[in-house]
């Protein structure tokens, strides 16, 4: 099938071309993307294209980390990295503060985090990352603050029940992180592996919270938004939805004759395999890998499958080599 290109996409493809830092070179293959024709004829330059945006990504983020120390660079540790964006004084420190052992500053006066502050989150036996960040807000964004959301697993947007300016906190949020290519809001497909992210109506205990919330429903009857107080309102059901979000599963690890390891689940994204499985416990052993024995979503208890047998949540896997 022919692609039929546009001449807005060779006037892109030129610019890549001329193009002589990976910043401009990323910006090219983007707009690209943006314009290409999409249909059959051209999935094959669309998956390319891709691959080359991941790849200059991929390098500028090893040259960053050449130069130093990132002061906004969160290493990721636990079942998924989370971060929370938000307006200043939305509750992002107290959430933070309830739902893990972190050691958050709290204040009533704005902008008291002024870096990413991580900690972890329990949720049945893993542990989920949540970062706190500094406040923004359309006229403030705090250099190097949207790398960190590019970053992250899963995005919670924070906006204050209490005051009338939620409306605004929700919008100018959302229009930061849609402009700088975080979120795809709209879903529009050229966008890069766009975070997801879940939108949290905070401070719901307040008095005026589900007057406002009204509002906000009737404005925006599309979004969905969590209710939740540092308080301990909703918490649960937020770990819940959190841990959906990142759209990982369990699996437990099994010797021949031994018992499962039920304390210490290795982390898959949903849909992998045993193959998978057996590279996460030791990288030569995909090579070795015959079949294996699956208790849990197998039809039979401790029933043998192939190498490409896709595991579910809970799987209790002994591979077989």
């Amino acid at each position: 099938m022919p692609a039929n290109l546009t001449p807005q996409y060779y006037a892109a493809e030129e610019k890549y071309r001329q193009a002589t830092t990976p910043e401009e070179r990323i910006n090219a293959l983007q707009e690209m993307l943006k314009v290409i024709p999409k249909h059959k004829g051209t999935e094959k330059l669309q998956g390319d294209i891709k691959k080359r945006i991941a790849r200059f990504k991929e390098e500028g983020k090893k040259k960053k980390q050449s130069r130093g120390f990132d002061p906004f660079g969160v290493e990721k540790h636990g079942a998924g990295q989370v971060v929370l964006a938000g307006y200043p004084n939305t509750g992002k420190s107290s959430l933070v503060g309830a739902l893990t052992r972190a050691q958050v500053k709290i204040a009533e006066y704005p902008f008291t985090t002024a870096l990413p502050l991580s900690g972890m989150m329990p949720y049945k036996d893993t542990f989920i990352q949540l970062v706190d960040t500094p406040p923004l807000s359309v006229d403030n964004v705090p250099s190097g603050l949207i790398g960190t959301f590019k970053e992250a697993d899963a995005l919670l947007v924070i906006i204050d029940l209490s005051t009338a300016e939620c409306l605004d906190q929700l919008e100018g949020v959302l229009q930061i992180l849609q402009e700088r290519e975080v979120i795809d809001l709209h879903g529009e497909e050229d966008i890069i592996a766009p975070v997801p992210f879940l939108i949290l109506a905070n401070k719901i205990d307040h008095p005026d919270a589900l007057e406002n919330l009204e509002v906000l429903l009737d404005l925006m009857p599309d979004l969905e938004f969590i209710r939740v107080s540092s308080n301990g309102s909703g918490l649960e059901e937020l770990k819940a939805r959190v841990y959906t979000m990142l759209d990982i599963i369990r699996v437990y690890g099994k010797a021949a004759g031994r018992e499962a390891d039920m304390e210490r689940p290795f982390i898959l994204k949903t849909g992998s395999t045993v193959l998978d499985f057996a590279a996460m416990v030791h990288k030569d052993f995909p090579e070795k890998l015959k079949s294996a024995l699956v208790w849990g979503s197998s039809k039979f208890e401790g029933q043998a499958v192939s190498r490409d047998y896709i595991l579910e949540d809970g799987d209790i896997v002994e591979l077989q080599l």
